[in-house]
């Protein structure tokens, strides 16, 4: 039996000197594709083979919007306090804090303003990282400031949303948000600075229900999902099945909310070709 036997030593690497892949080297989308991080990354975080739009934040947005990556963030030191000493499995504070530090990001919303092929522009930018992306003061503060940057300069705005609604642990703090970001936009309106909307996955609750649809063009990306209150919610209360594709981008802008879809390979083309339209 020495057939079986291995009569040169050497040949393979010991079981102890193997190293494994490193963690997040590649992507599995739903649909069951397989891509390397480097080529989603180049492909504006969409994979190549089913268009599968990756959920990404502002740092990945501006990469993709702002000319070389350049750009002068907006009240980047901005943070929550507690107005309702709100405490649930732990203090609210606790929990800001912990968040802070695991996302690198102050709240759930970053603004900068820089140029897009060439193009003057505000953006503000939802993280969904940070508890959800949802509404709290921070959030509603951060966005009415760059309005008011974007009205004082005459720049066109752009608005990102990802959320899950509003900051619970803000209560009504954080419904006030609607109604001041959505103020604020009137007076943009008034002034014919243009407004665009884009609606990500996922973009629901108070986000929905204010400044996320009150662009003067409302865009989403592919298979996103729009809506108030989530699909479960709606067809208990109802009582009956929802349709087919219920609360996706392609659903919403078949039944008229959105007036079209980008892909995020073709957002910032697409973007440049819209303002340079409307300022011509």
């Amino acid at each position: 039996m020495s057939w079986f036997e291995r009569k040169v030593k050497g040949i393979t690497t010991p079981t102890e000197q193997k190293k494994d892949a490193p963690d997040g080297l590649w992507f599995k989308t739903p649909n069951g594709k397989i891509v390397h991080t480097r080529e989603l990354k180049n492909n504006a975080y969409v994979s190549p083979e089913d268009g599968f739009h990756v959920r990404i934040g502002s740092k990945e947005y501006f990469e993709i919007i702002f000319d070389n990556n350049k750009f002068t963030e907006m009240d980047a030191k901005l943070t929550s306090g507690d107005p309702l000493k709100f405490v649930d499995s732990k203090p609210y504070p606790k929990r800001i804090v912990e968040t802070q530090a695991k996302t690198q990001l102050t709240d759930a919303v970053r603004s900068a303003h820089g140029k897009m092929n060439g193009i003057d522009i505000v953006v503000s930018c939802m993280d969904f990282a940070f508890i959800g992306g949802s509404m709290g003061s921070v959030v509603g503060e951060k966005i009415a400031r760059a309005i008011d940057f974007a009205l004082a300069n005459k720049m066109p705005f752009l608005m990102i949303s990802k959320s899950g609604g509003a900051r619970m642990m803000e209560a009504g703090y954080s419904l006030m948000q609607m109604a001041k970001t959505s103020a604020k936009l009137a007076r943009l309106a008034e002034a014919g600075i243009p407004y665009i909307s884009l609606l990500t996955d996922p973009t629901t609750g108070g986000v929905s229900a204010s400044y996320a649809m009150l662009g003067d063009f409302n865009i989403a990306e592919p298979g996103s999902l729009i809506g108030f209150a989530g699909p479960r919610i709606i067809r208990d209360t109802v009582g009956k099945d929802l349709p087919k594709g219920f609360q996706s981008a392609e659903f919403v802008l078949d039944h008229g909310f959105l007036d079209f879809i980008v892909d995020r390979r073709d957002l910032k083309k697409q973007l440049t070709t819209l303002l340079s339209m409307l300022n011509n």
